[in-house]
């Protein structure tokens, strides 16, 4: 089996481009941080980039339509999509302490609430092509017997107010809710990632970079190289990208959007390593033995 990209590749080509690479990926502070040398030409030698920005859910549903060179996406959408797209080792979102939350009204007098609690519940949750939703789903058939009940999607920034107003009896969020949930007068029921790395050892596996295949190994490798380098300029002059991240952090508190960054942009955005694999393989491998993805093909991981 060929090894993953885990190390430090060639320098890219300093060749222009004659057409910028179509981009997708999110406005959250941890995803503009990356990207922000590469998107202003400021990465030596890096293709130029045409950017989209787009929540995950909708991402993800680019990439099983095919569109769009290089995609942020989650880890849970790749077995539907690994046949036109490779990972890149970089650029992605793992981590520890870092996974999504299962939040409800803040509990009355006497026991807290526990995952039991849950059992026959209405849920509301992102997407059900997310990382979030395999680690809740992964959580669930542990921890809730018998299972929840209705799954309701709604949008990231409908799910607190829900959850608050009595629409929904749980929701499972992401991001920056870890930060902000207190303001809505909910309780924190159980972290999905704590759960995954107390019975895993492996870090969180939440978002991932991909790239079309059909752009060569060569091309690929050029990508993954400046997806590495930007993220390293991005940590030797933070102020250099504060600007694009606020502006695009949908009016995020500056210290939140700090707090965003800090927490999702880590060792493993800068490379996977033998780690970061195994967090994938782990999550897709026991999302498909409990029905919830199809099990990945032969080699679907291996480096391009």
């Amino acid at each position: 089996m060929t090894e993953p990209l885990s190390e430090p590749l060639a320098e890219p080509s300093t060749e222009p481009s004659t057409e910028p690479l179509k981009i997708a990926y999110s406005p959250c502070p941890n995803d503009t941080f990356v990207f922000d040398a590469w998107a202003h030409g400021r990465v030596p030698g890096a293709p130029a980039l045409d950017v989209t920005f787009a929540d995950i859910d909708i991402t993800n549903g680019m990439a099983e339509r095919g569109e769009f060179d290089v995609l942020k996406v989650s880890y849970a959408v790749l077995p539907w999509v690994l046949d036109d797209y490779a990972l890149l080792p970089c650029g992605g979102a793992l981590g520890r302490g870092c996974g999504p939350l299962v939040l409800t009204r803040q509990p009355g007098a006497g026991q807290p609430l526990t995952g039991k609690d849950l059992a026959g519940k209405t849920v509301a949750v992102p997407s059900e092509r997310s990382t979030a939703y395999l680690l809740f789903r992964l959580w669930a058939a542990a921890e809730v017997p018998g299972g929840v009940g209705e799954i309701k999607v709604l949008p990231f920034h409908a799910i607190m107010p829900a959850v608050r107003d009595g629409e929904v009896d749980a929701g499972l969020v992401i991001h920056e809710a870890r930060f902000t949930y207190q303001n809505y007068g909910l309780h924190c029921l159980a972290d999905m990632g704590e759960h995954w790395e107390q019975t895993t050892g492996l870090p969180i596996p939440l978002g991932a970079i991909i790239a079309k295949r059909s752009l060569g190994t060569e091309r690929l490798r050029e990508l993954a190289d400046a997806a590495r380098t930007s993220v390293r300029m991005a940590w030797d002059d933070p102020e250099a990208s504060r600007a694009y991240v606020l502006e695009h952090a949908q009016e995020m508190d500056p210290s939140v959007a700090d707090q965003h960054i800090g927490l999702y942009v880590n060792e493993f955005t800068a490379d996977l390593g033998e780690s970061g694999y195994a967090a994938v393989r782990g999550l897709l491998t026991r999302a498909a033995a409990e029905g919830l993805v199809p099990p990945l093909g032969p080699g679907a991981l291996d480096a391009v």
